[in-house]
């Protein structure tokens, strides 16, 4: 019995260099891409604990503790659950301290027309006690939310309706 050799072409020099600077060009590539595609996934979050994210930036000012705003929202508990929403029903008027206080903290980061989805910690939402059979105790709560418009207090006072709280 013979053995027969198959011959083997030799390997250009610099081939196998090629070929490792085309896999690292090639995992860089994927990397990049990767990382644009979540690059507008990332929260902000604040010395309180709020995480926001923009979704839409609005104009003008912002509103203060005093107005009241009109919004439209989704909120959600952490494992999808909608608890509550506005959208497909008439926008909400708000007193912005009239809502839990990681609520309020983002409608006066808010502009006029911006878009936010927010992570809000318990201890910034209803905390131990829940609210209402609905958000149980010491639940996290995810929104987003539209900020349509908002009436400052000195157009209030103008016509001759006290701020909110009043």
């Amino acid at each position: 019995m013979s053995v027969t050799a198959v011959p083997i072409r030799p390997i250009r020099k610099g081939s196998v260099a090629r070929l490792w600077i085309g896999l690292a060009a090639l995992s860089l590539g994927a990397g990049a891409l990767a990382w644009a595609g979540t690059a507008g996934q990332h929260y902000t979050t604040t010395e309180s604990g709020l995480q926001f994210r923009v979704i839409e930036e609005g104009e003008g000012p912002h509103p203060a503790p005093t107005d009241i705003v009109l919004i439209d929202y989704t909120g959600r508990l952490e494992d999808g659950t909608v608890f509550d929403t506005s959208v497909g029903k008439q926008p909400v008027p708000l007193p912005v301290t009239g809502s839990i206080p990681g609520f309020a903290e983002s409608l006066q980061m808010m502009r006029k027309g911006g878009t936010y989805r927010l992570k809000i910690p318990s201890e910034l939402a209803y905390g131990p006690e829940g609210a209402g059979g609905v958000i149980p105790p010491d639940a996290d709560l995810e929104f987003e939310v539209a900020l349509i418009d908002f009436v400052p207090a000195s157009a209030l006072q103008g016509m001759g309706m006290p701020p909110p709280g009043m």
